[in-house]
């Protein structure tokens, strides 16, 4: 990867639905997922387009290079280049400790691979010993976790055997750091709730931990549920956190660099919102961005 780049994290502080359009199944409105793992994503294009709207008519320097325009004779690609936003934790209801930020070893091990090309060096420790021998009935926890009770963890309707690893605290204060100032007193809850189970047991979460709620539709005349008017849409859940790479390779135009594109456009934190239904609050999201190192 050349030029300037970021990492990037998605925070849902209400439930964020990206929709892939009408479901098959009983969900008539799913969200958006990745073909493979068929975990919840969100589209590199869908983060760009509420970034370019919430800059929208400020005199930032260099917004037609970084987001492009579109019209007749006068198209011009974006300088900026947004990967899709990856699932890194997925908020789970816990017995103890009200609810845990769950991830996977797969999941790390693909996050690592952007953090690498962001950061080059100087990240968590790689968990491919702890990814090796976690079994379905465990769970990984910090030595602060808030989760376990006489060694026993309670996700949903799952149960796991509590163990702990020097390389979950340091993922765990890793992600702290991401997302939560040194003195906000979210960094210390994050600590407590951080926890990481395996592969299987995570796609399963995946496909039952999400919300599904009921909407309907009133009659304007009668003030009862229009008929055939109620449907099911899927939400990812507040506190989910995602994560991608945003970078500059070159710029369309001689008048600013690619540093004060990311600069200007992809500050510390930005409050957005993002996905379907917000007049009714959802897709509300802290979008972070943590700076790398200049590739050559």
């Amino acid at each position: 990867m050349r030029g300037h780049n970021r990492m990037f994290w998605l925070h849902a502080v209400t439930p964020l639905h990206v929709g892939a359009g009408q479901g098959v199944g009983f969900i008539d409105l799913p969200i958006m997922r990745e073909k493979v793992t068929h975990w919840p994503v969100v589209p590199g294009s869908a983060v760009k387009g509420v970034l370019r709207d919430y800059f929208q008519g400020t005199d930032l320097k260099g917004f037609t290079l970084a987001f492009g325009q579109g019209g007749v004779g006068d198209e011009q690609a974006g300088s900026l280049v947004f990967t899709d936003a990856h699932l890194v934790m997925l908020p789970v209801r816990s017995l103890y400790g009200t609810f845990a930020y769950v991830t996977s070893p797969f999941v790390l091990m693909r996050l690592r691979r952007d953090l690498e090309m962001v950061y080059g060096s100087g990240m968590p420790a790689d968990m491919g010993s702890v990814g090796a021998t976690i079994a379905e009935g465990e769970i990984y926890l910090s030595e602060l976790s808030s989760l376990a009770m006489d060694q026993s963890v309670f996700l949903e309707d799952l149960d796991f055997t509590a163990k702990t690893d020097p390389t979950v605290k340091q993922w765990a204060d890793f992600f702290a750091e991401a997302l939560f100032p040194e003195n906000d007193p979210w960094r210390p809850f994050f600590l407590e709730r951080f926890a990481m189970v395996s592969d299987n047991v995570f796609n399963y979460l995946c496909e039952t931990a999400t919300e599904v709620q009921a909407r309907i539709r009133i009659n304007d005349d009668t003030k009862i549920v229009e008929k055939g008017a109620l449907w099911y849409e899927e939400n990812l859940p507040a506190e989910a956190v995602l994560a991608g790479v945003v970078w500059c390779d070159q710029v369309y135009g001689k008048d600013v660099t690619p540093q004060e594109l990311i600069t200007n456009f992809c500050p510390s934190k930005v409050n957005l919102q993002i996905g379907g239904h917000a007049s009714v609050g959802k897709g509300q999201i802290r979008c972070l961005f943590t700076p790398g190192e200049k590739k050559g």
